[in-house]
């Protein structure tokens, strides 16, 4: 007999040897019927697997982010067994689950493929996916894996097999086709009812230009053929609220080649946006106990080779910047913690003193990848919301508490308010011993539990230095956006130094809480932009009003109408352009100014304004005085 631990805490007894697949079909058949995948021990299983030893089993279904990724996992061996069909003497490489979807990196060498081609190949998919053929993962030898290869004459599959240790080499069989792989399948081919394929790429082997270009053809599955007509009507509706075409026609940003790929320009309008954000939090810091602080956009290599920083992000910095006359090595910062932690040392603490709260709006720069930047959603230089908390191990829990309910608070008062937090324990590349990282993932979990909100776990997931909290937004169009984070670090303060003196009258290290609420301010205005299709909240958007005179001779009018607007704190303009009104209107809609207020003879007389809002038709006139009065209060977050 084996024990079974369930992720809700029981523990069962069952015969050695059963599948998870068996062990779910005793707790209900709706259970078995709902698993594609499943988790021993930490480690991915098929749901075929016998168990023989006691350990935790995890159930993962569609729902769940581990079943979506073994299902379309599992698609890319089908696209791969078509694509061997249709084109003959291909060699493939790798063909991974992605966060949306999965790919398939082929070398097709004489032949060639494009977008005509996906509609046989999505339906030759479904024709084998019918006839329910099992995955099946079978271990093989070294030699006999480097043998089946070498006689397809598949280079890279060669490479990667002579990287593997042996006894560690598994292979997976359906029908007639036959890949190498770790594992981690649904059972059969007849779970998946749709397939798209979405777009082909080129993509270096082993992403190194140096190396062979091969052809990366991109797809997503489905379940059910409803799902996959959901998602393809929330691409195109992601399409329209695209940040970066809304970017440009709002003027908020742009891009130069001449400055530099993924070095985000802001425009006037922009950088209202940017300021009122930084206002609005540095407000709500404020008055949560924060300090405000600035470092600079350098530092010296040594400084983030004794934190770990150039360790971990040493490949995805930019180079260092050497000072040959006194012989010292600088990098563009690529985290402020470093920064922070020689702020705190700067004088000495009593715990009486603690806990020290630093934020600041800190610029990093990384060297992401051409390919990979997106907007503003990946660039290379970003301006992170950035704090650091310096507290005892007694005050962990109360700070992260605290930490937790203000991120709750900002996203609220932005519109979202369907927030999920995810845990990440320790992961296999980190600084520390098991003792210290017991104590920070004890704490933080506690946290998460006094929060009373629901949240899912991320085995392996955490930062270098220490466990974190992940705080994923949800926006109109129900895709999640993972934002603010939360960490706990007993590790980086010692590295660095830091203490305080305790009740004891002896030296202590702090406990470092590092805290982000929109994670980059570049990042969260693009997720901004689309969550409101460019139409921010009043109190966000960088032009509020404008004054619309009807003809010259209401100029005078509409000028002190937007005098007072911005006495008030509006931000305004006048438009006093030879266009019609309708013309005004027209252009102005399409900036999306939420509202325009329009000056004639009628205005003048009544001391009024006429106000059209946003996708309105409708206008009203009002009191100019009661006007400010009321629109002076809604240029506010809900919360102030």
């Amino acid at each position: 007999m084996v024990k079974i631990k369930f992720p809700d805490g029981a523990i069962r007894s069952y015969e050695s040897g059963l599948t998870p697949y068996e062990i779910a079909s005793s707790i209900s058949s709706g259970l078995a019927r709902s698993i594609i995948s499943s988790d021993f021990n930490g480690q991915k299983i098929e749901t075929t697997t016998q168990i023989f030893d006691d350990g935790n089993l995890t159930f993962y279904t569609w729902k769940d982010n581990e079943g979506k990724e073994a299902f379309w996992h599992s698609t890319a061996h089908l696209l791969a067994q078509v694509l061997e069909e249709f084109y003959d003497g291909i060699k493939l490489t790798i063909g991974p689950a992605i966060s949306n979807g999965f790919y398939y990196d082929v070398d097709f060498g004489e032949h060639s493929m494009s977008e005509k081609d996906f509609l046989k190949i999505e339906k030759r998919m479904i024709e084998i996916a019918r006839e329910k053929h099992e995955f099946k993962l079978r271990s093989i030898s070294k030699k006999e894996a480097l043998d089946f290869y070498k006689k397809n004459r598949n280079q890279y599959k060669t490479e990667l097999i002579e990287n593997l240790k042996d006894g560690e080499i598994t292979f997976c069989d359906h029908d007639n086709f036959t890949d190498l792989c770790r594992g981690g399948h649904i059972p059969h081919t007849g779970l998946i009812k749709a397939v798209k394929l979405m777009s082909v790429a080129g993509a270096y082997w082993r992403a190194d230009q140096n190396n062979t270009q091969l052809t990366r053809v991109y797809g997503i599955s489905f379940p059910k053929q409803k799902e996959l007509t959901e998602y393809l009507n929330l691409l195109e509706e992601a399409k329209k609220r695209d940040h970066r075409k809304l970017g440009k026609e709002l003027e908020l940003f742009t891009f130069s080649s001449k400055v530099g790929q993924g070095l985000p320009l802001w425009l006037p309008k922009g950088a209202e946006l940017r300021e009122r954000l930084e206002s609005f939090l540095k407000k709500a810091q404020k008055k949560a106990g924060y300090k405000q602080v600035i470092s600079p956009h350098i530092g010296n290599k040594e400084l983030y080779t004794t934190s770990g920083h150039y360790q971990k992000y040493g490949e995805s910095s930019f180079q260092p910047i050497s000072t040959p006359a006194d012989g010292e090595e600088f990098l563009l910062k690529p985290m402020n913690c470093p920064h922070h932690c020689e702020m705190y040392n700067s004088k000495q603490w009593s715990y009486k003193e603690l806990p020290v709260r630093y934020a600041e709006f800190g610029t990093v720069y990384r060297y992401e990848q051409s390919g990979e930047l997106h907007g503003l959603t990946r660039v290379r230089g970003f301006t992170q919301d950035d704090a650091h908390i310096f507290c005892t191990e007694e005050q962990i829990t109360e700070e992260c508490l605290t930490v937790t309910n203000l991120i709750l608070e900002i996203y609220k008062d932005l519109g979202f308010e369907d927030v999920i937090l995810k845990y990440s324990d320790r992961p296999e590349l980190r600084v520390g011993d098991d003792q210290v990282w017991d104590k920070s993932e004890a704490a933080l979990l506690e946290a998460i539990k006094a929060t009373k909100l629901e949240y899912s776990i991320n085995k392996g997931e955490g930062a270098f230095y220490g466990p974190k909290i992940e705080f994923v937004l949800r926006d109109a169009i129900g895709r999640d956006w993972q934002c603010g984070t939360l960490q706990v670090d007993l590790n980086l303060p010692g590295r660095l130094g830091a203490s305080f003196v305790d009740s004891d009258g002896n030296k202590k290290v702090p406990v470092m809480l590092h805290r982000a609420l929109f994670g980059s301010l570049e990042r969260f205005i693009g997720i901004l932009i689309e969550n409101y299709s460019g139409k921010l909240p009043f109190w966000l958007c960088p032009i509020q009003t404008i004054v619309i005179p009807i003809s010259s001779d209401f100029d005078d009018y509409a000028k002190q109408v937007n005098i007072q607007l911005k006495k008030i704190g509006l931000t305004s303009e006048v438009d006093l352009k030879n266009h019609n009104l309708n013309y005004k209107i027209r252009e102005h809609s399409l900036t999306k100014v939420p509202m325009l207020l329009i000056c004639g003879k009628k205005e003048v007389d009544s001391n009024t304004v006429t106000i059209r809002r946003l996708d309105s038709k409708k206008q009203e006139t009002m009191d100019i005085n009661k006007f400010l009065k009321e629109f002076s209060a809604l240029n506010k977050a809900p919360s102030i």
